[in-house]
């Protein structure tokens, strides 16, 4: 029985796009039927659908990027650990009786060098989120986390989070195991941590979902990722009772890695192919392990006691403005 061909899943925007690559196809096998060379033609057509889909991925608003985040083929965590990695074994458990699937983690080598990776893993189908809780840990996750990142901080190994996350479990379950104290657990024993720690938003980082293990000495982002204080659609919700004014909403929040890099908040913005990392996963794949081995490289040359103390001022210096009065 063949395999049946997966339809590409397109974003509103992408929709030109589609239709120029359609009719390309369509002059190529009209082509090959009559006999007729229209290699030029063709290739005036790819050209200008390369330039077309760079236009479209160069001018996006922050509500399309988030479209992009959330896209369902972008690479997750494990399929970013197992391009990236020369080994990896998964750990399981928070020792406390739980195994949160929408938080992985695990041993591992990068280049050589024996590091701990951890982060939220969303799913590729219904079946597969609704089994992940659509990538939201649980109070166990968070536990499992720390207890992943205290081994790592045992055997000195560096620590690498992987932030993909609309937020944090809200379910009752998660509220009466108490999914606000795990957090704030996490949030307080990074920050005294010795080994270095560099935490990377994949794709959709929310609220204080994405903040459990995002406590780090660089922070890095994709340029098609978002990191909010929560969605545009609940900001939306809570400010003018409708969803429908997320785009407002993702205008003002400032949700995008430019943003954030202009507000001191991210260290490193990294790039991505055209199209976005799901277009091309290998190569996204590539952009970020050696970002991660080049901070990696910087960062082992401090003391843990020096990471402590830039790390701590870091956070501390996040939302300083001043305020001139006229």
């Amino acid at each position: 029985m063949p395999t049946p061909v997966r339809k590409p899943l397109l974003l509103d925007f992408e929709k030109p796009l589609s239709e120029l690559e359609a009719r390309i196809d369509q002059i190529r096998e009209l082509a090959e039927e009559n006999n007729v060379d229209v290699s030029g033609e063709i290739r005036q057509l790819e050209t200008r659908a390369v330039q077309l889909r760079q236009e479209i991925f160069s001018s996006l608003s922050p509500s399309q990027r988030l479209q992009v985040a959330r896209h369902p083929r972008r690479p997750s965590t494990l399929d970013y650990i197992q391009a990236m990695t020369d080994e990896w074994m998964e750990l399981h458990g928070d020792r406390g009786g739980y195994d949160d699937p929408a938080l992985v983690g695990g041993v591992a080598r990068l280049a050589g060098r024996p590091v701990v990776m951890l982060g939220h893993q969303k799913g590729r189908d219904t079946k597969d989120n609704v089994a992940r809780k659509f990538g939201m840990a649980s109070p166990g996750g968070y536990r499992k986390a720390m207890r992943l990142m205290e081994h790592a901080n045992r055997f000195g190994m560096p620590i690498l989070t992987f932030i993909d996350t609309p937020g944090a479990w809200a379910g009752i379950e998660a509220e009466e195991l108490g999914q606000g104290e795990a957090i704030a657990y996490n949030l307080r024993e990074m920050f005294r941590l010795d080994v270095p720690i560099i935490c990377t938003v994949i794709g959709e980082g929310g609220s204080g979902g994405a903040l459990g293990i995002g406590v780090g000495d660089r922070v890095l982002m994709f340029e098609h990722s978002v990191y909010t204080v929560a969605s545009p659609e609940a900001c939306a919700s809570i400010l003018w009772k409708d969803a429908s004014k997320a785009p407002q909403a993702a205008e003002a929040l400032k949700i995008t890695a430019w943003d954030l890099k202009n507000l001191g908040i991210l260290d490193q913005l990294l790039p991505e192919p055209v199209g976005g990392a799901h277009a091309d996963p290998l190569k996204a794949s590539e952009i970020l392990k050696e970002a991660l081995l080049s901070n990696l490289e910087e960062l082992s040359k401090l003391t843990g006691q020096h990471r402590r103390e830039l790390r701590y001022q870091k956070f501390r210096s996040m939302g300083v403005f001043t305020e001139i009065y006229a």
